[in-house]
């Protein structure tokens, strides 16, 4: 057992306490020294950048846990003709990398974009959102959709059905079968594809960076100080602090959500 743990103990020193360490002494290596970790939450562009990244994150979050619960449970119950096609399509946007997803947006809802030509030709003025927190939560919920589905669909699968007939044969509701049956069983899926989603908006830059027009979220304040800037600890540091946040979700959602999901008998 001693022998199998020293090459995982090595392999998590070398790809992951050794490069941390490192982003953190950078960190503090700058003309602002330690206080660079404080930055983010004393100086207003970076604590609003924070503020963004998270807003951004939480309403994507819920908006793919929503949409995927409703999805996700409807696909696992229900067979149709087209069915295996369609959750094929569904999980499509998996395929696709962050700048692809942009332009998609962008072909959407930018200036030339199908929204904005159909705007202009009902006799409208030209809407174009695209290139704002608006389009960056449509292109993370469409990457973040799939997850959520295909997490609600295997969840789904393995709920014990005699617990909805129990509860149906002592005069339970449909809705009071949702909120007492299905979403507890659902609960510990739930928090684990939320806690994806929410870390993978938090530190999304492929999508952020093509619709970069009016967006200000850490990602692309990273890459500007790192690029732009040159102020290459200031960059270490917020990157460092994103981490450390994101890692702290992750974390209380793999403690909430436990190591079991409901299964059926």
């Amino acid at each position: 057992m001693i022998g199998m743990l020293v090459p995982a103990a090595a392999f998590f020193a070398v790809f992951f306490i050794l490069p941390m360490f490192r982003l953190f002494l950078v960190g503090g290596s700058g003309a602002s020294g330690w206080a660079a970790y404080m930055a983010i939450v004393t100086d207003h562009s970076y604590f609003s950048s924070l503020l963004a990244t998270f807003g951004v994150a939480l309403i994507t979050t819920l908006a793919s846990l929503l949409i995927g619960s409703i999805v996700g449970v409807f696909l696992q119950r229900h067979r149709f003709p087209g069915r295996r096609a369609l959750v094929a399509l569904i999980t499509l946007p998996m395929a696709f990398p962050g700048v692809v997803v942009g332009f998609m947006v962008i072909m959407l809802a930018g200036r030339q974009g199908l929204i904005s030509q159909l705007s202009m030709a009902l006799g409208g003025g030209r809407v174009v959102f695209a290139y704002s927190l608006v389009g960056l939560f449509l292109g993370y919920l469409y990457f973040s959709l799939p997850r959520t589905i295909l997490t609600v669909m295997a969840a789904t699968e393995k709920l014990d059905p005699k617990l909805e007939e129990a509860a149906r044969s002592l005069g339970a509701g449909p809705w009071h079968i949702v909120r007492d049956v299905i979403l507890p069983g659902l609960k510990p899926a739930l928090i684990s594809a939320g806690a994806i989603c929410f870390a993978t908006a938090i530190g999304a830059f492929g999508t952020a960076f093509t619709l970069a027009t009016r967006i200000n979220v850490l990602p692309m304040v990273i890459y500007t100080e790192f690029t732009l800037s040159a102020n290459i600890a200031m960059a270490a540091a917020l990157s460092f602090v994103l981490g450390a946040l994101t890692w702290t979700v992750l974390a209380l959602a793999r403690s909430a959500a436990g190591n079991t999901v409901a299964a059926a008998a």
